[in-house]
Order: C-alpha cells, then sequence, then structure tokens
C-alpha cells in the first residue's frame, strides 16, 4: 500500500496543484462565506470549524506558541520539561481549539531561511520539486541533499508562460536539531514553515514522506454523508423515474381502455345504422306495400256472392294465392285484374268440378303490387302514348 501511494503522489501532487491554479477554490471559498452568512451565529460557528494553526517557534531553551497574525504569545514551554508536561502545557495553550482541528507549524525567523525567486518552463509543473532539486547546487551554495526546501508557485502558469516559482530553503543542521527536540518531547508538526511578518510564509520544508498522515473522522463522516446523499439522489430520480413509469402506465391502460369503449361504441353504431336501414328497408317495403286487410276487402268486393275462398296467403315475396269454388271460375280472372292491389292474376292448375257442391274447383295466384311496379308501369304507359 505505501508503494502504491509513492507511485501515485506525483499524479496527486500535479492534480493538488491543478485545482490550486483553477479559479473554483476562490469561488466556492466565496459562495461558502455568503451562505455562512445567511445562518445564524451558532451554527456559523459551528460551521467554522476545521483546520486551525498554531506556531511553535524557537525561543532559546523554550517554544514560543503563537496565533498566526498575533505577535503576543499564547504560552511559553519550557524545553526542560518532561515530554508529558510540555505537551499538557501545548494543549492548556490550544485549549479553544478541538485536537482534530489543530494543526502546528514549525515557523523559523526569516533570516533562517533563503528565499530565491525561479522562472522556469511551465512544463516543469509536473515535477516541480525534482527540477527544484536539480537547481538547487546554481541556485543555492547548497546542494538538494544538504537543505529541507519547498517550491511556492506563485501564480499559476498559462499555456506557454514561465513558471514563476519563489523556493524556501533552510540547511539541514539547523532544522534537525530543532525537530529531534520536538521528537523527544513528543509533539508532531504539521508544516515547518518560515515567518514573514506576523504570519507563515504558506511553505512546508518537511520532504513529502516525512509530513505528517492525518486521519480526519470529520473528513470520514462528510464523504459518507456525501455519499449517502448522492445515494439518496440516485434513490430519489429512481423513485421520481418510477412513479412518472406507473403514471405514463395508468394513462396508457386509460387511454387502451378508452380506445376499446371507442369500439364498442363503434359496433353499436354500426349495428344501429345497419338496424336502421333494415328498419327503414321494411318501412319503406311496407309503404310500398297494401296491407293484407285492404287486398282482402278488394278481393272480397270483387268476387261474386256466389263465390267463395276456402285459403287466402300473402307471402314475404308479395305473391297471392287463393283457393276456393266458384260457378264460374274463368271470369274471376277478368275480375281480379281490375284490382289496384293486384298484377299478373292466373290460375294454377286445372280447373275441376266438385262433385257435391257441383262448382268449380280453383287455385289462383297473383301478385302485389308496388309504388316502384306502378311508377314503371306509368313510365311505360307514357312512354307508349308518346310513340
Amino acid at each position: 500500500m505505501t508503494s502504491l501511494t509513492q507511485s501515485m503522489r506525483p499524479q496527486l501532487e500535479q492534480v493538488r496543484r491543478a485545482w490550486r491554479g483553477s479559479p473554483l477554490p476562490g469561488f466556492l471559498h466565496w459562495w461558502g462565506a455568503e451562505l455562512r452568512a445567511c445562518l445564524p451565529v451558532r451554527w456559523r460557528a459551528a460551521l467554522m470549524r476545521g483546520a486551525q494553526w498554531r506556531m511553535l517557534l524557537p525561543d532559546g531553551e523554550r517554544w514560543r506558541v503563537c496565533a498566526p497574525g498575533r505577535a503576543d504569545a499564547l504560552a511559553y514551554i519550557d524545553a526542560s520539561l518532561s515530554p508529558a508536561q510540555q505537551q499538557a502545557a501545548l494543549r492548556e495553550a490550544c485549549v479553544d481549539i478541538d485536537p482534530q482541528d489543530l494543526h502546528l507549524a514549525l515557523c523559523l525567523p526569516a533570516g533562517a531561511v533563503l528565499r530565491r525567486r525561479l522562472k522556469l518552463p511551465a512544463a516543469a509543473t509536473a515535477n516541480l520539486r525534482q527540477v527544484v532539486a536539480y537547481e538547487m547546487d546554481r541556485q543555492t551554495p547548497f546542494a538538494a541533499d544538504q537543505v529541507y526546501f519547498d517550491p511556492l508557485e506563485s501564480t499559476p502558469p498559462k499555456s506557454g508562460d514561465a513558471l514563476e516559482v519563489e523556493l524556501v530553503a533552510t540547511p539541514r543542521q539547523r532544522l534537525e536539531p530543532l525537530l529531534e527536540r520536538l521528537r523527544e518531547a513528543g509533539i508532531e508538526v504539521d508544516a515547518v514553515d518560515a515567518l514573514d511578518g506576523d504570519q507563515r510564509l504558506g511553505a512546508n520544508l518537511l520532504p513529502p514522506e516525512q509530513r505528517r498522515r492525518r486521519v480526519n473522522p470529520r473528513q470520514r463522516l462528510n464523504l459518507a454523508l456525501g455519499a449517502l446523499f448522492l445515494l439518496l439522489l440516485v434513490l430519489a430520480m429512481g423513485q421520481w423515474l418510477h412513479n412518472r413509469r406507473a403514471v405514463i402506465d395508468a394513462m396508457q391502460a386509460h387511454v387502451d381502455t378508452m380506445h376499446d369503449e371507442a369500439r364498442s361504441v363503434m359496433k353499436l353504431r354500426q349495428r344501429l345504422v345497419a338496424s336502421a336501414g333494415a328498419a327503414g328497408f321494411l318501412a319503406r317495403q311496407r309503404a310500398q306495400s297494401p296491407t293484407v286487410l285492404a287486398v282482402l276487402d278488394d278481393v272480397s268486393t270483387r268476387l261474386p256472392m256466389d263465390t267463395w275462398l276456402e285459403r287466402f296467403n300473402i307471402g314475404d315475396d308479395g305473391s297471392v294465392g287463393m283457393q276456393g269454388q266458384s260457378p264460374q271460375a274463368a271470369r274471376l280472372v277478368d275480375l281480379l285484374k281490375k284490382s289496384p292491389y293486384l298484377s299478373e292474376p292466373g290460375f294454377q292448375g286445372v280447373i275441376q268440378t266438385d262433385p257435391r257442391t257441383h262448382k268449380e274447383r280453383f287455385f289462383l295466384t297473383a301478385h302485389l303490387k308496388t309504388a316502384d311496379a306502378d311508377a314503371k308501369n306509368k313510365g311505360g304507359g307514357d312512354a307508349t302514348q308518346a310513340r
């Protein structure tokens, strides 16, 4: 795992430089400040927690504890005390800071460090520390293995521009005794820096492999909360999509039901139209054909008194059948030809004499006249007259 971390360190350092050189950190800092200003004071104080730096300055056989930006000392720690006493004195000086937020920087006086400004090619950004180490003996009277150093980028280079770097270095023989005293006291520092007035310069002279690796439980909690937020966001989006899909499915089912109802209504309409057509056809046929009573009354009027009918039938096709007896059956055809309801009267079969009544038994057929047939007959008669 350590070898993997060592191999990935240049890439991570490059990502950090790219992040610091982008406008996003400044924007997020401004945006966060604006959002915190909208919160109550107690909430604002809780959200202001984070890395808080305290500076350890060597002062002879003592350590002076200061806050950045303040010239007065918060406490003095005598190096002759036992490690436990020195640690207790440091905790008392930083009692207002959560131990998880406390960051210590060993700050050297401004005259104890060497500062040089360098201009390097923009391609040196990827391996800036190695490039500066190669340039160490040319820019300083020391070799790279004789100093603790840190290159500070003044401004992120634009494409094609030179990279401006401030080299901050101090001899190892000056810094190592101080680090040894801190190790003996059991005090760990997060950075070795130089003073710039009352503030830190912003460098860390410790080599990357000697820098303190912190495990921030809040950061883990924040990452867990962020992951939970993303999970809840994905679940909410999935639920929203599920609800939309359910609504669409319900709408589709409703539309399908309406289509089925529309098809049923269409079928009923077609049946109604067909029934109406059939009823109209029957009504027209009924209107065009005479009624049975009218035909029977007309036949009864025209037949002689000595003639009677044994059977009278009107078929669905308009055929009329009459069976009966008459003293002179032959004359019945002429009488029925004058009927306004019958056409083409004629005998079917042979006229026979009934031995009991001595009258002629007949079976006579005819056809009912319709309005269309009358119109055709009238039209034919008019045409004949015209000719």
